[in-house]
């Protein structure tokens, strides 16, 4: 009875270290999926805004309330932009969720 206990035992902490590892790797493959999805969404509401001959995007600037022409960086955010500042921070994100006012 004893060696069947262990075998047992055994098994069972293998197979809960099985789905405990299957598990940690799962929540990280789920969490790169969704980060994967938020960037594609980014890159394609970036690339859809109206542009100049120059390639620069054409937005109303939230700080100043006015037109502009801007590149956007790799992060896409426009050349204007200024960290820690609300409006460049919410412009920024409407850049990336597609709803900014473009002219």
């Amino acid at each position: 009875m004893t060696d069947r206990r262990r075998l047992e035992r055994f098994l069972r902490s293998t197979l809960r270290n099985a789905g405990e590892q299957y598990e940690q790797v799962r929540g990280t493959t789920d969490e790169q999926l969704e980060e994967a999805r938020r960037a594609y969404q980014g890159a394609k509401n970036a690339r859809s805004l109206p542009s100049d001959e120059a390639g620069r995007v054409k937005i109303v600037c939230r700080r100043y309330a006015e037109r502009r022409a801007a590149t956007l960086d790799e992060q896409y955010r426009p050349a204007c932009y200024e960290a820690d500042h609300p409006d460049c921070e919410g412009c920024t994100e409407d850049v990336r969720n597609g709803r900014i006012e473009t002219w």
